[in-house]
Order: C-alpha cells, then structure tokens, then sequence
C-alpha cells in the first residue's frame, strides 16, 4: 500500500538505546525510549504519534533490544506483533539499519525507508512532516541517501555536524543541500567555527533513502553484514526466526551507520530540517518543559525550597514533594527507591556512575 501522496513509504524507528543519562528514571529494564519525560506518553510513543498518519500500520517496524518487545508491544498495542523486531544483542546501528533494509524489501520491495528516533523531541509535526515527505520524494527518484540536518542554534559539542557544499533544490521552502562531510563532535572552539560558516547542520541520526541505494552502500562498504543477515530473513515469520538472527548477528562487526556507511558514500544530501528538535541527552535538557518558580527551579513533583536557585527537580510520582536549603544548580531526582543528586556542571559524569553502580540498582 503507498503512503501519504501516493509515495511508496515505509518507516523504521530504532528504539534500542540505553539512556544510561537518565539514571535513576532510566534503567536497564526501561530506558530513556519508555520514560514518559513528557506528559502521558513516553518519547516512543510521541515518535510513533508523529509518523502514523503518513503510512499504514503494517508499513511501520520497530527496532529494539531483544529484552524490549514486551516494552514496545505494551506501549504501542496497536503495532502488529510481526512489526516489532527484537536484536539479540547489540551490534550498533549500522546492523540494525541492514537488517531493516532486508525486512523491508522482503515485505515491501523498493520502498523508500524512513529511519527515525525514539527517544527525541520534534515539533511542530506538520513542519517534520513538510521536510521528511520533501526528503521521500527525492530519495524516490533516484540513488541519495538523504540525512535531515538541524540548523544549529548554538556551539553545542554533544553532537556530531553535517557539513554542506551547495544548494540544489528550494522544495517550497524546504531547502536540499549537498553534503561535503561528517564531522565528528568537536570542541567548544571548533564548534563555534562551525557556527559562524553557516554550512553545517547537526547530526539529527535520521535519515531517509530507497532500499535499493542503502543496499548498494552496504555491498560497498559492509558486504559482510548483508551476507549474514540475509540467511535470518529468509526465515522471516517462521519459528526458526530467533535462532537465525542470533547466528547472523553474533559474528557482526559493532559499527555506526554513520562510520560504516554514510562517511563514505557516494550522493549523499541533507535536507534541512524546519522543525524545532531536541535530542533529550540528559537531565538538563528538560529544563524547558518543566514548571519553574520564582527562583528559577524547574521540577516535576512538589517543592518548597529556602534560600535555593536554579535546581532542577523531577519526581517520577507526581505527588512527591522534595525541600532544597540554600542550595542551588543541583539536579535532584526520585525515581522508586532510588535518588540522584548531581551538580549541574557534571552531568556527562551520570553515565561514569551508572557504569559503577551495582546491577541491582540498575
């Protein structure tokens, strides 16, 4: 069945991180992806809301951890069971996005695939929707590979950057660009060269292009991981599914999509993206959607707070109260029998802990 205007549309959201930045709200057992950050509905199911008036039910996978599909089924009932793909164990995206790339053209044929997030911030959807079908079209009619870049807004060095060359196409104001190169997440100092150029656009890690193109890529650069993941999807919707995709993904190289494939391709463009976007890394990235007093502290749940400025404060129970004296720029989160407090400059530190924390507390 075609997509939205008549466009032969099929849609992948990879929802198989850990979201270790989250601890203690995020665990192993529910990670970022499944957190509900933002009001009722949890970042997957806010990824699924935007993209499922574009294409049927059955046009939409979900990729996961193996130990997620209980997760996914729960919070996205209305996905067919078949749609939601368990990995049984990680091996990056850039075998996440092969063994999609093959599902699709089982099912579906030359399709153009959608590769989308879970766990990020988009709005407003009818502008994300303007500039991914802007995208579709042009990766429908021949070989690009298409990445959507977000316009910068600041020197930020948590992101990787798309560096672009010329313009080819104004798409009603949706702007195509060539890309010269990936650049890796630079410094403060280099970020701001970055920002001051106006060619480079932030690494969304969405990306759009026909199962033929991204399966002549992989055949260029990562013939190995199509060769062996092929074998599983021949047993696709059989019982001898699980057991063939362990074998194919056991001897897999652990490789980006970005470093495998899109570094070193040919005809690749970015669209540039109209939207306001947040990849949500951590806790300070919700700041702007909390309530906040008069003293500049943001929080979920109930606070009283003396002598206490610019704090952030999250309850997983609503109902929770927390009281700060004299203490300001700390994180303070309760998520079940489990509380953080962290001083806002250490933040990237969360992930150091979560490494060290016993598996229990996890």
């Amino acid at each position: 069945m075609a997509s939205q205007n008549n466009l032969d549309l099929s849609i992948v959201i990879m929802a198989g991180g850990v979201g270790a930045r989250f601890w203690p709200l995020s665990t192993e057992n529910k990670p970022k992806q499944f957190l509900k950050l933002f009001g009722n509905h949890s970042l997957l199911q806010q990824s699924y809301d935007r993209i499922a008036s574009l294409v049927p039910t059955e046009r939409i996978l979900i990729l996961t951890n193996k130990a997620f599909v209980p997760l996914v089924k729960e919070q996205l009932p209305d996905l067919p069971d078949q749609n939601i793909i368990g990995e049984p164990m990680r091996r990056d995206t850039a075998a996440a996005v092969a063994l999609a790339t093959l599902l699709c053209k089982k099912r579906f044929g030359n399709t153009v695939m959608a590769i989308m997030t879970a766990d990020h911030l988009i709005a407003p959807v009818d502008v994300f929707h303007k500039t991914l079908l802007s995208a579709v079209k042009q990766a429908a009619q021949g070989n690009a590979l298409y990445t959507l870049g977000i316009e910068p807004t600041f020197p930020a060095t948590g992101y990787g950057y798309l560096e672009c060359s010329n313009e080819i196409l104004d798409d009603g104001g949706t702007k195509h660009y060539e890309l010269n190169q990936f650049k890796e997440k630079p410094d403060i100092d280099r970020a701001s060269e970055y920002l001051k150029t106006g060619r480079f656009f932030w690494n969304s890690g969405m990306f759009v292009w026909s199962v033929d193109a991204i399966t002549a890529e992989f055949n260029k650069q990562l013939p190995a991981h199509l060769e062996s993941i092929s074998k599983a999807v021949e047993k696709d919707g059989t019982d001898e599914w699980d057991v063939a995709l362990k074998t194919a993904f056991e001897p897999l190289e652990k490789i980006s999509i970005d470093f495998g494939i899109m570094e070193k391709a040919d005809h690749v463009r970015t669209v540039a993206a109209g939207f306001s976007w947040s990849d949500v890394g951590g806790w300070l990235a919700l700041e702007e959607y909390l309530q906040q007093d008069g003293s500049g502290n943001a929080h979920r749940g109930n606070i009283e707070t003396f002598e206490s400025d610019s704090n952030l404060i999250f309850c997983e129970d609503g109902d929770e109260t927390v009281a700060l004296v004299g203490v300001d720029d700390l994180i303070v989160v309760r998520a079940g029998k489990r509380t953080l407090i962290a001083d806002k400059k250490r933040t990237e530190d969360i992930k150091k802990l979560v490494e060290k924390l016993d598996k229990n507390l996890k």
